[in-house]
């Protein structure tokens, strides 16, 4: 789910989120900003990009991306590590021990803050600012 066009900072894209979810996203930008501080909070395709950085396409084109995200979905709430190592994306590499939830290349997806182990997303927020954004596809 999309931000509205209105919200430019992380701080009021956390305000527009309906409780609990709030409360699980507010902790996991914290603790994203206390694991890499390096990397600035900005609002990149409606959703908290850390350290956004312009980037060339495959296409050829340019556009914005962003080494971590963090979004508010309808069903659930997105967590994702654009970069990669060693070929393989962060969280696609550290899926069998990020907890109870669903991994895909490079997002994790959750109903809950509890399923998620938050000692490895903060390895994996670490390793993601020492790479940089790797963009998708």
């Amino acid at each position: 789910m999309k931000a509205p066009g209105h919200i430019t900072t992380a701080e009021e894209y956390l305000a527009w989120v309906p409780e609990p979810r709030r409360a699980a996203l507010t902790a996991l930008h914290e603790l994203i900003l206390k694991a890499a501080p390096s990397l600035t909070p900005a609002i990149v395709h409606g959703m908290i990009g850390y350290g956004p950085a312009r980037d060339r396409t495959k296409n050829g084109g340019e556009g914005e991306w962003f080494t971590i995200g963090l979004a508010n979905q309808k069903r659930n709430m997105s967590l994702y590590f654009c970069a990669v190592e060693d070929g393989v994306y962060l969280a696609e590499g550290a899926k069998e021990r990020l907890g109870k939830v669903s991994v895909g290349k490079s997002c994790v997806r959750f109903t809950r803050l509890e399923h998620l182990d938050l000692a490895v997303v903060g390895e994996l927020v670490k390793r993601a600012a020492a790479l940089g954004p790797c963009r998708a596809g």
